[in-house]
């Protein structure tokens, strides 16, 4: 096959343009490299969101996957963070999701994972089954593998409930913006098992996102879900991505919680519950997180940005709880996987328990003042990072990814080159405002040149 292709093989996953990148052909090609490749033998899970040709892609990379001889799980339309659930909860060989996750509809994508959910990137086997799919170099098999269904949701939703005591909940009002992704499918099962009177928006999959785009990073997209808390009166809100895998809480009063403030808020709730343990938390997200976390008594861990180091960190130190910046949430006792759903869930139960507002937990656990993650494109990347580090040389740098530059306790900024697009991120803290603007200006205009 056309190695012009080698690019839709990113750092974590599969993504590409339908028909074009991404056909039933390649598909099939990358469930054959995958099928070849998987260290465990066994069966593979199949799962895939509500896109309009998700179902065509998913049965060819079944197709591929059997003719090398191995059995299939067809799990049917999930989230994302299903996937996983089905091959750790099922201790099969591997999994393949087709989803784009909250990139527009002329996307699709594959993600897949190895036994145990241990993920697949670039670094740890994507490569090998980038080569070999598009090589078409598979093992000869001599039997082909069978094919079943299997409903894993009631499973799943009892899974989710584990991380709580559903007994403490309490009756109250929220606003639930599916994005019409995988979420309008999988919350309403949840529903029966929680006190909640939910105004359930955009539920109605549809993989061209007609009414915003499924991407809750972009606070833009959340205006619809605002208005509603505002109207209803309601407790709060959850924004989900396209394919679940991640979720935000919004307060009453339309204010998000960022990934920074959840993690902070989850990293507490799982020291409360298992004192003195490590918490892992990425380069770019808020120091309220290690801040929280040492003074519960907890080891805060920080690794670089990215779902497979995380999840690596976490398996080395057993930490029960890793969070991102970008709203992925990582649980130990969901196979070291992040979970929309799951994240959602405890958020929504640590404030119960707390008998506070969304809104003053938002409060107490922003400890800084902070901009959201910011992109420049920049043409020459090293050159902007070499302005950047000479600028600052008599400050603490690290640069465990990126550039990371600590002014003092409260004011610390990290510059990341993108893998994908010609751009830089920018993340940044202070102490104040006008400390943050200050700070701010003058890294954009070493970013830019200016």
């Amino acid at each position: 096959m056309a190695h012009d292709l080698d690019h839709i093989f990113k750092s974590y996953d599969i993504r590409g343009k339908v028909g074009s990148e991404l056909s039933p052909g390649i598909a099939k090609a990358v469930g054959q490299a995958f099928a070849d490749w998987l260290p465990s033998s066994g069966t593979v899970a199949v799962g895939r969101d509500m896109r309009p040709d998700s179902a065509e892609l998913a049965s060819a990379v079944i197709d591929g996957l059997r003719q090398q001889g191995r059995d299939v799980i067809d799990i049917g339309e999930v989230t994302s963070d299903m996937i996983y659930f089905a091959v750790g909860h099922l201790k099969l060989a591997g999994g393949a999701m087709v989803t784009a996750s909250h990139n527009p509809g002329i996307y699709n994508g594959i993600k897949l994972c190895r036994e145990e959910a241990r993920p697949v990137g670039l670094e740890a086997g994507l490569a090998d089954v980038r080569d070999n799919a598009l090589d078409g170099n598979f093992k000869p098999a001599t039997t082909e593998g069978k094919l079943s269904s299997q409903d894993i949701t009631e499973a799943w939703i009892q899974h989710v409930l584990s991380f709580i005591d559903s007994d403490k909940l309490t009756e109250l009002k929220l606003a639930v913006d599916a994005g019409n992704g995988m979420a309008g499918k999988i919350f309403p099962e949840l529903e029966p098992y929680v006190p909640w009177d939910v105004h359930e928006m955009y539920f109605e999959l549809d993989g061209t996102f007609p009414n915003h785009e499924a991407n809750p990073l972009k606070f833009e997209t959340l205006t619809d879900m605002i208005e509603v808390i505002k109207q209803d009166g309601s407790f709060g809100g959850i924004a989900f991505d396209g394919d679940g895998d991640r979720a935000f809480l919004v307060d009453e009063t339309g204010e998000v919680l960022t990934g920074g403030v959840m993690s902070a808020m989850l990293a507490d709730y799982f020291l409360g519950l298992e004192p003195g343990a490590s918490i892992i938390y990425d380069a770019r997200n808020s120091r309220s997180v290690p801040k929280i976390v040492s003074a519960k008594g907890g080891k805060p861990v920080i690794t670089k940005v990215g779902h497979s180091n995380i999840k690596q960190v976490m398996r080395e130190t057993n930490a029960p709880f890793g969070g991102e910046a970008s709203g992925h949430f990582y649980f130990r006792d969901n196979w070291f996987a992040d979970s929309g759903l799951i994240g959602a869930v405890i958020g929504v139960y640590v404030a119960t328990l707390s008998g506070k507002k969304l809104s003053e937990l938002r409060q107490q656990y922003t400890l800084y003042s902070a901009i959201p993650e910011t992109n420049f494109e920049v043409a020459d990347k090293d050159a902007a990072l070499t302005r950047i580090a000479t600028a600052f040389k008599d400050n603490t740098q690290a640069t465990l990814d990126g550039l990371t530059v600590v002014i003092d306790d409260s004011t610390w900024f990290n510059v990341r080159a993108s893998n994908t697009e010609p751009v830089m991120r920018l993340n940044a803290e202070a102490g104040s405002d006008e400390q943050l603007n200050k700070l701010v200006t003058k890294v954009t205009n070493l970013i830019t040149g200016l």
